[in-house]
């Protein structure tokens, strides 16, 4: 009796849900407004593109790489400008709370350490989204664009210190959801940055480093970053 019952109560709830997502005329000129503002909230997993320095390191030479991602916490803010009836031009300064994790593993010899190197980058891009036809009230889009990136997590003292700026890329796929009171937005996006973050030990010009965490820094000879960002956008 209880089973039946649960079953009716989620029927009722599925039909109340895909009625009002069906339902013609929710935000009918939400789209026409010249601009208008909105706030995101999402998560990312950043990732390093990594090219190894092959050195020799106390007898030993050490491969290392991204062994695994992290997710994080990502907060924004959206200004939207209304280009054509298909094309917008939007800003979206964003904060990002994040970590990547290199593992080096010794080629010659069972020597295998994780490394953490915490993130808080915000970021600073200008987008193109270019929307469909809106059907009912669903409307997919494509977004792309690039900016600017300012990491406010880096370090010196750190075995491996990054460079707080970076210019990227991004492109990403989205659809917009019209509810009677806002529009939401699942929006998922991949950038990838185009500056080398990493900084060797003889260019450092500030900072401590034990010899032992040398090591860390000696294994690598290039970082570039990634990202791919799951954000909601309510608008």
């Amino acid at each position: 009796m209880l089973r039946y019952k649960r079953d009716i109560l989620i029927f009722i709830l599925f039909s109340q849900i895909s009625s009002l997502l069906m339902a013609q005329g929710n935000l009918p000129y939400r789209d026409d407004k010249f601009f208008h503002f909105g706030f995101s909230l999402g998560t990312n997993l950043m990732d390093f593109g990594v090219t190894q320095s092959d050195s020799v390191i106390g007898g030993q030479i050490y491969d290392a790489n991204v062994s695994s991602l992290q997710p994080g916490f990502s907060v924004g803010i959206i200004t939207d400008f209304r280009l054509s009836r298909y094309l917008n031009a939007r800003f979206t300064p964003t904060l990002h709370f994040g970590e990547r994790s290199l593992t080096y593993v010794g080629r010659n010899a069972l020597d295998t350490t994780v490394l953490t190197i915490p993130s808080i980058p915000i970021v600073l891009p200008v987008y193109l989204k270019y929307s469909a036809e809106r059907y009912n009230n669903f409307r997919p889009y494509l977004i792309g664009g690039g900016g600017m990136y300012i990491d406010l997590g880096t370090d010196k003292d750190k075995p491996v210190y990054l460079r707080p700026l970076d210019v990227f890329a991004e492109i990403g796929v989205g659809c917009d959801i019209y509810f009677s009171f806002f529009k939401l937005a699942p929006e998922l996006k991949f950038a990838i940055g185009f500056d080398d973050l990493f900084v060797p030990i003889s260019e450092r010009t500030e900072g401590t480093i034990s010899e032992n965490d040398k090591k860390f820094s000696n294994a690598l000879s290039k970082l570039t970053s990634r990202m791919l960002t799951l954000t909601f956008n309510f608008e």
